[in-house]
């Protein structure tokens, strides 16, 4: 979380003063945030939801992804784009990331079989996954394209927002994301059958209300609906968004070109999607990354827990439901479906995550904050501080 206070208590006040906090209401706030979100990112359809997780499993679901299907997810990523995929009947094929961080399209290519039905690039940190490539490879193969948007709200560019370029795109507004309502998500897509069986897995009870849909058929589902009060943060929250990125942006610009000369950065894959909340810097060990990153209060990739696959106790150990007859690994109908896992089964992208330390942008950073980054990292790396000093972007 970024900024939080008068306009979220105010918007909170909305609700408490109509005293209707249940999001199907005239007025609603969770509505209004829709539609707003919707018109920011440029597509026809939002269903605001609980949590991240339960956006991409309801992005999964609404189109179709199931038993019998292979959902192709990088290795670097928070375990829920994987066990999402569970979660929807289907299974996860785990591929490598490049030095980008995020998903590496010859691997994609490579990693495509017979049972392959859907890819999830995700924009892990901010960092934009190479879309064009990823799409390119989907339609030659025709897969089915989830835009994990968690970690990246706000990425991408007028026009083409992270999210939009995919069949579904999914989004976190949970404490630790570019904007909050302290938990919750979204789903967005421009197929309107889609987005009724969206509808239906974030709260079939309200999808059976009034009739379902001509042509879509309704189904059972867990309730992962929003309330108002989510609905009213967001709207806060969004109008403080564009701001926000734009300042990063220019600040990470500002840092990785007054520190090219001594520091390499992460390569950018997104074509100035990035959301900029994160420079990556890369080295040439594990032991030099782990010093970096204590020197300058970063985090080294490979230590960030449950973002790397090695981590994911219940895809690793085929975990995939709370009852043996639901478990995906069990079912009968993906007994074709490649459901083998191995802690090196990835060892280029644990070994681009252990070189890699994770630098944090904030929006609130002034002038003189950047100039005193600027000049810690150029000190860490060995260098002079005199020419980042100097340099300025934007």
């Amino acid at each position: 979380m970024y900024r939080i206070g008068k306009l979220e208590l105010d918007a909170l006040g909305r609700v408490i003063d109509a005293g209707k906090p249940f999001r199907y209401r005239e007025a609603s706030e969770c509505a209004g945030f829709e539609k707003e979100y919707a018109q920011y990112l440029g597509v026809e359809h939002v269903n605001l939801c609980s949590s991240g997780t339960a956006a991409l499993v309801a992005a999964l679901v609404g189109l179709g992804i199931g038993p019998g299907d292979e959902v192709v997810v990088p290795a670097v990523t928070y375990m829920a784009t994987a066990t999402a995929v569970l979660v929807a009947g289907a299974i996860p094929v785990i591929v490598d990331v490049d030095e980008s961080l995020t998903l590496d399209p010859a691997a994609l290519r490579a990693s495509v079989g017979p049972r392959t039905r859907a890819v999830i690039p995700v924009h892990v940190w901010g960092l934009a996954a190479d879309l064009d490539a990823i799409l390119e490879i989907a339609m030659e193969n025709q897969l089915l394209v989830i835009e994990d948007v968690c970690q990246a709200v706000g990425g991408g560019r007028p026009g083409k927002m992270l999210g939009s370029f995919g069949h579904a795109g999914a989004f976190s507004f949970n404490y630790f994301k570019n904007i909050t309502c302290g938990e919750g998500g979204a789903v967005c897509t421009r197929d309107p059958a889609v987005f009724e069986r969206i509808r239906c897995a974030v709260d079939c009870c309200n999808f059976f209300w009034n009739g379902e849909p001509r042509g879509v058929r309704g189904f059972a589902s867990h309730s992962s609906r929003a309330s108002e009060f989510e609905g009213a943060l967001l709207r806060a929250q969004l109008g403080r968004l564009p701001e926000m990125i734009a300042t990063m942006r220019r600040h990470k610009l500002w840092v990785t070109e007054a520190t090219a000369d001594c520091l390499r950065a992460a390569p950018s894959r997104g074509s100035g999607l990035d959301c900029g909340s994160n420079v990556v810097v890369q080295f040439d060990s594990h032991e030099r990354a782990l010093d970096f990153a204590k020197g300058v209060g970063g985090d080294v990739v490979s230590q960030t827990g449950r973002h790397i696959y090695t981590r994911w106790t219940p895809v690793l150990e085929r975990r995939g439901a709370h009852h043996p007859a639901l478990d995906p690994y069990l079912l009968p109908e993906n007994s074709e479906c490649r459901k083998t896992y191995s802690l090196d089964q990835c060892a280029r992208s644990l070994d681009i995550a252990r070189r890699s330390v994770l630098v944090p942008m904030h929006p609130d950073n002034t002038e003189s904050d950047i100039v005193a980054l600027i000049g810690k990292l150029r000190a860490l790396a060995g260098a002079s501080e005199a020419e980042g000093r100097a340099l300025k972007v934007g």
